[in-house]
């Protein structure tokens, strides 16, 4: 691609808006930042609140502030990004930019979460969460078929056992209800 002599730019026509875009990408962090702290605010405004049981701190009074905290972050990144400011890579990372995503892996991890999520009613906590850590295992590239599932069934055992009965989380047993 050729460049103007004075300001090293590309020439005008060549990419205007996509390159625009490009070099603001940034910008959509600023717009996920800004949808959830609308998200947010209008859950906690919309909360039905009875005065009598509310103390002097309510229910509303830390969702709000996390809100308006989103807000202002959204926008004062979206100032910074207009005005040339940059994200840097951190000096560790080696990643490298220029090669494609891995959607492959991106799919595997989404379809073996949506599948834990839709299985977690009928079959319980331990069996969904074993199928979602196997899964993730496997979708990071782990083809150890020996090991990994005795891992996973531990790991969603050990993680029900603390949720349901160190913590008072109640997580779905399903068919394990009467054997855990």
């Amino acid at each position: 691609m050729t460049t103007t002599p004075t300001t090293g730019a590309p020439p005008a026509g060549q990419g205007g808006r996509r390159s625009w875009l490009r070099e603001h990408s940034e910008l959509g962090v600023c717009v996920l930042l800004l949808a959830l702290g609308v998200l947010v605010l209008t859950d906690t405004l919309t909360m039905d609140v009875d005065i009598a049981q509310r103390g002097p701190v309510g229910p509303k009074t830390v969702p709000v502030v996390v809100g308006a905290g989103l807000l202002v972050i959204a926008a004062l990144l979206a100032v910074d990004v207009l005005r040339g400011g940059r994200g840097q890579a951190e000096g560790g990372e080696d990643v490298d930019l220029s090669e494609p995503a891995d959607w492959r892996t991106v799919s595997l991890l989404a379809g073996v979460f949506l599948g834990a999520a839709v299985l977690i009613e009928p079959l319980g906590f331990p069996v969904a969460g074993a199928l979602l850590f196997w899964g993730a295992a496997f979708a990071l590239g782990s083809r150890r078929t020996d090991r990994d599932p005795l891992i996973a069934a531990g790991l969603s055992l050990l993680t029900y056992v603390v949720f349901n009965n160190l913590l008072g989380v109640p997580l779905p047993g399903g068919p394990l209800m009467g054997v855990l």
